[in-house]
């Protein structure tokens, strides 16, 4: 094997490392829930069009009839509990990437402007629809 090559692989080997490293930190050493606290945050992704907002929360595994939706004036909360994916005697855990336990994501939007007009869980994703309140 040429030396390139080698250094090609281990540079390729301390990336991937970081990478690893990277998410345990964020997964573990964030502040520690209290109980009743939420454990996790899902990801979110907010597009914006001239009629008003869809946002996007990923929620996998989690049924539509466990999600709780609250809007205030500064925004939603969207807050639920994944369960653990199994349960099974004599199971060994390989990897455990998606998180569980009770979540709770807020999402700041002036609802002052907006009204939330329609709520879907497809695939895994949640989708709000908010509309621009018309102006008088």
């Amino acid at each position: 094997m040429k030396s390139r090559d080698l250094s090609s692989l281990m540079w390729g080997e301390a990336l991937a490392m970081l990478d690893r490293a990277e998410r345990l930190q964020r997964r573990f050493f964030t502040h520690a829930p209290t109980l009743g606290s939420p454990a996790w945050e899902p990801p979110v992704d907010i597009v914006e069009a001239e009629d008003g907002l869809k946002v996007q929360v990923a929620l996998p595994g989690v049924p539509a009839e466990a999600i709780a939706i609250a809007a205030d004036p500064r925004g939603v909360t969207v807050s639920a509990l994944r369960g653990f994916p199994s349960r099974d005697r004599g199971a060994r855990i390989h990897r455990l990437e998606i998180p569980y336990g009770r979540f709770e994501r807020r999402i700041a939007i002036d609802m002052g402007e907006m009204k939330l007009e329609g709520k879907t869980l497809q695939d895994g994703v949640l989708t709000l629809t908010l509309r621009r309140r018309e102006s008088k």
